[in-house]
């Protein structure tokens, strides 16, 4: 017997044991290549997808932020007084604004912050001579103002009958917490829209302060416009808060950034401090 005969009846066995591995699956390799190719390519498109959507949310993200500086001061002021809230740096921290006499955008900051209402705004004026406008300050030593301000304090004073603030803003309060930052841009809108702006920490309620735009990234979309003023040195410690309301004496409701100079300047104009009541 020849060597082809001696293996010619096995062949067909070794045959068939090949087709177990390639001969019966064939049809199902190359339905398993043409799957894998329809794999590649819904895989790629769904990338791609991925790839555009990104670039989508970050140029819709970059519209949205500027820099702090005054060649985009006319856009902020324009936003304002269309009744819009924008972010911005102040000397402290990264804050929430809006026309403070437009009751839909200081409602809006409420929602954007998750906020009760029964908490007030502060306000901020661009110059320490406009606070007279919004808050009465008959009874405060001539110059305590120009000494505490522009800088990071509060001061609460008398609403009074004749301020021209909306009666909405903080609706049921005598008293009026105002700011005027010792912050440039956030100045300079403030007397273009000729108003007095509603001003509120850029964060949700209960959250962190900001003190970087990244901070608050995930309410960027609230906001018509966010300016970068970088980071901010001052802390998250925020403005010190101090009650004017009464003639000659004055008390600290927040430490702040700034309570020792801010003690000081008052010391210095013969205020006493009020004592805690209780």
């Amino acid at each position: 017997m020849n060597l082809s005969t001696r293996f010619g009846g096995k062949l067909p066995v070794f045959q068939q044991s090949c087709s177990f591995f390639i001969g019966v699956p064939k049809l199902g390799f190359l339905s398993f290549l043409h799957q894998k190719r329809r794999f590649r390519s819904g895989f790629s498109k769904k990338m791609a997808w991925n790839v555009e959507r990104c670039e989508v949310d970050v140029e819709s993200k970059m519209g949205l932020v500027h820099s702090a500086t005054e060649f985009y001061a006319d856009e902020a002021i324009e936003a304002l007084k269309a009744g819009k809230v924008i972010a911005v740096p102040t000397d402290t921290l990264y804050g929430f604004a809006c026309d403070a006499c437009s009751s839909e955008a200081v409602n809006r900051i409420y929602e954007i912050k998750g906020r009760k209402h029964t908490s007030p705004l502060a306000i901020c004026v661009g110059d320490v001579p406009d606070i007279k406008r919004f808050a009465v300050t008959d009874h405060l030593p001539h110059g305590l103002l120009d000494s505490l301000l522009p800088g990071p304090v509060t001061v609460i004073l008398g609403r009074g009958e004749s301020s021209v603030l909306e009666k909405s803003l903080n609706p049921g309060l005598d008293n009026l917490g105002v700011r005027v930052p010792d912050s440039d841009f956030i100045r300079i809108i403030a007397r273009g829209a000729e108003s007095a702006l509603a001003l509120t920490s850029a964060n949700q309620s209960g959250q962190p302060s900001s003190v970087i735009i990244k901070d608050f990234e995930n309410l960027w979309e609230h906001c018509t416009y966010v300016y970068d003023g970088g980071v901010l040195p001052a802390g998250r410690a925020g403005s010190t808060v101090v009650d004017l309301t009464k003639p000659g004496k004055y008390r600290i409701l927040r430490p702040g950034s700034a309570k020792e100079q801010t003690v000081a300047i008052l010391e210095k104009y013969s205020l006493l401090e009020e004592a805690a009541s209780g």
